[in-house]
């Protein structure tokens, strides 16, 4: 079997909170719980396990998703809608824009409790 990614934790202030923030925006479900997690799970079967941080103290991580170009409108959409801060870079220096690297579109934003997300349409390293 080759190796692939199963699941991850992502720690949270209000894990039911950022799980419904996070598969809203991404037109997904928060699946049942499991044990003390909830999962929102993608295409590829890597499930975001959401829980609570115990002692409230959040280090804020970076997770982005591969979208197919109809996924990216239908996404940035809900993003622009929610009235979010958006960025064409991680670096945070391009607000209100989107970032056209390898010949795809990418946005990036904060969920509740600062972990940056990210949506593209193409592979870093991919196209031109």
């Amino acid at each position: 079997m080759a190796v692939q990614l199963n699941h991850t934790i992502v720690h949270a202030t209000d894990k039911k909170a950022s799980a419904e923030f996070l598969a809203g925006l991404l037109g997904l479900e928060v699946q049942p719980q499991f044990g003390p997690f909830l999962p929102v799970v993608v295409a590829n079967d890597v499930a975001l396990d959401f829980a609570d941080a115990g002692d409230g103290a959040i280090t804020p991580q970076h997770y982005a998703f591969l979208v197919s170009e109809e996924e990216f409108d239908a996404i940035f959409a809900r993003i622009e809608d929610a009235g979010l801060t958006y960025y064409a870079d991680p670096s945070r220096r391009r607000p209100g824009e989107i970032n056209h690297n390898d010949g795809g579109r990418g946005v990036y934003w904060a969920d509740p409790d600062g972990h940056f997300m990210e949506i593209i349409t193409r592979p870093y390293g991919s196209g031109s």
